[in-house]
């Protein structure tokens, strides 16, 4: 299952990158206070894990829990739901919260994560932003930088409602953005419209830098529970945080207009929502150490990379480009063959909701589309990338890189 080679070869690479791997532990201990003081603040007790149903209505457990995100997120207010079956969800919530017919929603960071393209319109839906009228422009990075000139001239000649910044890469061959990217973009911005409202998609990007995007003038940004802050043991759920307004403006989308966020039952999920936000710096320090290891490996092994294993990270992902469709798909059918669930499926191409091209996953996940817990995934086309990140522990993750390696 294991190629000697392979094993020799991961360890070696382990014992070069101890210094990489304590910057990761240092940011970890970082996080983890700041998680752990904002339990304490918000005196978190066995009564926050009590439940409702029906609408949900006095859930203090519910709003502890968003009281305790906001702290961790530098947010004015959030809110954390179960309601949201996924980051995509929650953006599509933000986007309709946000945007009236005729206003303009700008992306500065390219086309956004293929899920959203119905959503936008940018693929024809009857449901679509488009379809009610919003409008929708999009400037390209440069060199995975922001293009100032364009987004300037856009701001300058275009009255814009919502600017959009996708920070991780998605299923493109761009770098991700880092806070410190993000602020320089957001102090440019700010100089020619102060108004404008600038909605970060945060998702794989918590816990990998000390700051969040919210402390550097971002005004709302939204993310998973079944990616980073979940830990790995949020079932299912998704996050917007920010500005007081916004968040308000998003309750009411959500559920029912005048409504808003005192509604929503939470049907037993609260001590696993809080459980998996206290393990989530660790979880997220695992799989960036798991992301570290894999680039220098498969780099070892002669395939591009990106990152680098000693470069800036932005999120847990990480891309192998293979140039070869079969070495793509057996490396993901390695990891599937290493996962502790469905080890036995052999995963192929396939047509899925949302996405234009043929996509291989492997995710032999506790929880369905879990891309915290290792899971590795890309669409079938040129140049044949996959897309890695997650791991609940270091040790199932370097396991997991070892048989995938010698599945090559």
């Amino acid at each position: 299952m294991i190629d000697d080679k392979i094993r020799n070869l991961v360890n070696t690479c382990e014992e070069e990158l101890q210094t990489e791997f304590k910057k990761i532990d240092k940011l970890c201990e970082i996080n983890s206070l700041k998680v752990l003081n904002a339990f304490r603040d918000n005196n978190i007790s066995e009564t926050h894990f009590n439940s409702t149903t029906g609408y949900g209505y006095n859930d203090i457990g519910r709003d502890a829990i968003e009281k305790v995100f906001s702290n961790v997120l530098d947010s004015e207010d959030a809110l954390v739901r179960s309601q949201f079956i996924s980051g995509s969800h929650a953006l599509t919530v933000a986007l309709f919260a946000f945007l009236r017919p005729n206003d303009v929603l700008l992306s500065i960071t390219g086309k956004p994560y293929d899920t959203l393209d119905e959503v936008i319109g940018i693929v024809d839906n009857p449901s679509s932003l488009k379809s009610f009228g919003i409008k929708y422009r999009q400037i390209d990075l440069i060199n995975n930088d922001f293009d100032y000139e364009k987004i300037g001239k856009v701001l300058e000649e275009e009255k814009i409602k919502v600017i959009e910044i996708q920070r991780s890469k998605g299923y493109s061959t761009r770098k991700s953005i880092t806070i410190e990217s993000v602020a320089s973009v957001i102090e440019f911005i700010r100089k020619i419209d102060k108004d404008v409202i600038i909605m970060i998609d945060n998702c794989y990007c918590e816990f990998v830098e000390e700051k969040t995007p919210l402390t550097v003038g971002a005004d709302v940004i939204v993310g998973s529970l079944i990616k980073n802050l979940g830990g790995g043991i949020a079932p299912n759920g998704a996050y917007i945080a920010g500005r007081k307004d916004l968040v308000e403006l998003a309750a009411n989308r959500l559920t029912v207009p005048g409504e808003g966020r005192e509604v929503g039952p939470t049907l037993g999920i609260n001590k696993n929502l809080l459980q998996g936000l206290f393990f989530a710096p660790s979880v997220v320090a695992s799989s960036l150490k798991i992301a570290v290891l894999t680039s220098k490996v498969m780099e070892s092994l002669g395939y591009d990379v990106e990152p680098k294993y000693n470069e800036k990270r932005a999120d847990i992902v990480q891309n192998i480009i293979f140039h070869d469709k079969d070495k793509l798909i057996k490396y993901c059918q390695g990891i599937q063959s290493a996962s502790p669930i469905d080890s036995h499926a052999l995963p192929l191409p396939w047509d899925m909701p949302g996405y234009t091209d043929q996509v291989i996953m492997a995710a032999g996940t506790f929880t369905q589309g879990s891309s915290i817990e290792l899971s590795c995934d890309g669409p079938v086309r040129e140049p044949y990338i996959a897309y890695q990140q997650g791991s609940l522990t270091y040790e199932y993750g370097k396991i997991a890189l070892m048989v995938a390696a010698s599945n090559l």
